[in-house]
């Protein structure tokens, strides 16, 4: 039975996660983090993708982002994957395969799982044991939102602006906002909705979104039987 395709709207935040093929290593060293990065500013900014949030952990990364157009976000992930695997390969004298298939992704709703889920991508190296703090992990972008460094790839999102009046108390709030963390529930919800690719949010806005697209944005939706668009494998 073919797939759904992925669910991909231009102008709605979409959590990403891409994992190495069958777990493995894909960044093993500082240089390898600092490629990636390189090339998903890179292409970001060709494709008119906004990125609002990464963590990129040893065998798997999660971005979140806001594309401007339909094809922005696969163009994008396409892109950046590659030519990381083509660098990633040549560094590591290995040929085939480095992610496992196609990326991962789904839209959520803004308010109110957006700020969770920046927390949660900053969190992700402390709930696998690796730092005791975001602020300690350098491969995501908290250290950009709480005022420890600047990070020009990324494109804050008006919910972040709305945190404060001024960069200090923007960058307080969200830094108390990661040390408060969110619940398992949160987490579950997070987790499930990229990787089923249903989205995550209320039934109106889950409404909205489906006026949006022949797809079927929720599992257990009734309408329309969609078509079913069968897509390209061999990009990220």
């Amino acid at each position: 039975m073919a797939r759904l395709p992925r669910l991909t709207l231009p102008g709605y935040p979409h959590h990403i996660i891409q994992r190495g093929n069958n777990r493995q290593t894909v960044f093993s060293s500082a240089a390898d983090h600092q490629m990636f990065l390189g090339l998903l500013d890179e292409s970001a900014r060709k494709f008119g993708v906004a990125l609002h949030a990464y963590v990129l952990m040893g065998n798997h990364f999660h971005l979140l982002a806001t594309p401007s157009t339909a094809e922005g976000l696969p163009q994008m992930m396409q892109a950046a994957g590659r030519r990381y695997v083509r660098y990633f390969n040549d560094s590591q004298g290995r040929s085939g395969t480095l992610w496992e298939g196609r990326y991962r992704a789904t839209v959520i709703e803004a308010e109110p799982h957006l700020l969770p889920c920046m927390a949660y991508l900053d969190l992700n190296p402390v709930r696998e044991g690796l730092v005791a703090e975001a602020k300690d992990y350098p491969w995501s972008s908290y250290g950009h939102y709480a005022g420890l460094r600047v990070d020009s790839l990324l494109t804050p999102h008006p919910l972040v602006w709305a945190l404060g009046n001024t960069p200090f108390a923007r960058e307080a709030a969200y830094a108390e906002l990661v040390r408060a963390g969110i619940t398992l529930e949160q987490q579950d919800q997070l987790t499930r909705s990229a990787l089923s690719g249903w989205a995550l949010g209320g039934e109106g806005f889950v409404a909205e979104l489906q006026k949006r697209t022949e797809r079927r944005v929720t599992k257990n939706q009734p309408g329309r039987p969609v078509r079913i668009k069968r897509e390209d494998e061999s990009g990220a």
